[in-house]
């Protein structure tokens, strides 16, 4: 595969982390950890970590060309618990079912962050990596909708603590919207996407999560979509969607 780039691009190479996000094939972030696992190669040869790739080169990742997809992809897709959202098929040395997989896609799609394999709801997907990257990075304030349900009855305390912030992973949860649904459940919007984010903060004010479902993310609703299930994001959705994205 013959990879063009502009002049610029050509004389100064581009990181190979920024090659596969712009390829849609999955975020920087992402990029490094398969670089550092050694899935990905430049011309053959394993790339290393902040290698660049120049005009003419081949890339491949897990033995297979990668190339700037034309057609722009979006997808909302609702993922039922016990998918993993990487491309792993293996996790602590067991078989596990992810989340390209389990969608089958005709062409190569990628999840926009992640949802933990106990939790459910909506995910994006796209081979669009610099969107990704957008919509992830919490200085952006992204917002993102999640049903939440606990072990215990909910107090006004719980609540206020929730959304004023939670000491977890050596920080503070960004102040945030935080609402009661009944007696055991609740409402909450982050702007930010820590790791087990709400079941630690859950945790460190005496809670369990028995339930956790993200219903949206920043003008992308769930609403009715069945769990296993995909609909296209276009029209006057993809539109807003873009105008978020790119609002400065």
């Amino acid at each position: 595969m013959v990879i063009y780039m502009d002049e610029k691009t050509s004389t100064n190479g581009v990181r190979i982390n920024k090659y596969l996000s712009e390829a849609g094939v999955c975020s920087r972030r992402e990029a490094d950890r398969m670089v550092e696992q050694g899935r990905v190669c430049i011309d053959g040869v394993v790339a290393v970590s902040g290698a660049k790739v120049f005009e003419g080169q081949d890339v491949t990742f897990d033995g297979k060309n990668v190339r700037k997809e034309e057609e722009e992809i979006y997808l909302a897709f609702y993922k039922p618990k016990g998918i993993v959202c990487t491309t792993a098929t293996e996790e602590n040395g067991e078989k596990v079912k992810n989340v390209v997989e389990y969608i089958n896609y005709d062409k190569r799609i990628y999840p926009v962050g992640r949802l933990d394999q106990a939790s459910e709801g909506l995910l994006l997907m796209t081979n669009q990596g610099d969107i990704m990257e957008k919509i992830l990075r919490s200085r952006y304030g992204h917002e993102k909708e999640y049903f939440v349900k606990v072990d215990h009855n909910i107090t006004d305390e719980f609540l206020k603590k929730m959304g004023e912030g939670v000491p977890i992973l050596d920080t503070v949860t960004k102040p945030c919207k935080v609402w009661r649904e009944d007696d055991k459940s609740f409402h909450i919007i982050l702007t930010q996407g820590l790791n087990r984010q709400i079941r630690r903060m859950c945790s460190n004010l005496g809670y369990k999560v028995v339930k956790l479902k993200r219903i949206r993310i920043m003008n992308i609703e769930l609403n009715d979509l069945p769990a296993g299930a995909t609909r296209k994001i276009e029209g006057s959705e993809y539109e807003k969607l873009m105008n978020l994205i790119n609002k400065k």
